[in-house]
């Protein structure tokens, strides 16, 4: 079912399009890459500051500042991730660089959920530094997204 819907993804009309053209999807690639510097600069930026780095900046007020940068970087990553897809989704279904990409994006995703969720609730009462469990949060969020990057970059090769 997902090669049929991979399939159908590379016939559509757009998928074409972006084929065709020589210029069109370097210039997609390149949105979608300065969409995740923005999402990635965001993040790390974040995640620095809750592992005590800036200590004169307060936890809730960055947020409050880079959570709408990371969450209008969406606009920019995820339909241009998709439009990279449908080009050849079969050969990037294949592709384990691919595969690992989207793996340690749910995991950054879930992540950020789970921290969201758990101690970033109390991020108002942190005391000079944040509690052990935002700090593996924040160190885990680095890792994967390191990760992500580094199996993106590594699709072309794979």
């Amino acid at each position: 079912m997902l090669n049929e819907a991979a399939t159908w993804a590379a016939s559509l009309p757009l998928a074409l399009v972006l084929r065709e053209h020589a210029w069109l999807y370097p210039i997609v690639e390149t949105l979608h890459i300065l969409g995740f510097a923005v999402l990635v600069g965001a993040v790390a930026m974040f995640d620095l500051r809750v592992l005590g780095f800036g200590r004169q900046l307060p936890v809730t007020a960055l947020a409050r500042h880079l959570l709408p940068w990371s969450a209008g970087s969406m606009l920019l990553v995820l339909p241009s991730g998709l439009l990279l897809f449908i080009v050849d989704p079969l050969a990037l279904l294949a592709n384990s660089a691919f595969v690992l990409k989207l793996g340690l994006i749910l995991l950054a995703g879930l992540n950020a959920l789970a921290f969201h969720a758990g101690p970033y609730r109390q991020a108002d009462a942190w005391p000079r530094r944040a509690p052990p469990r935002a700090l593996l949060h924040a160190m885990l969020s680095l890792g994967l997204w390191i990760g992500v990057i580094a199996s993106g970059r590594l699709i072309a090769y794979v």
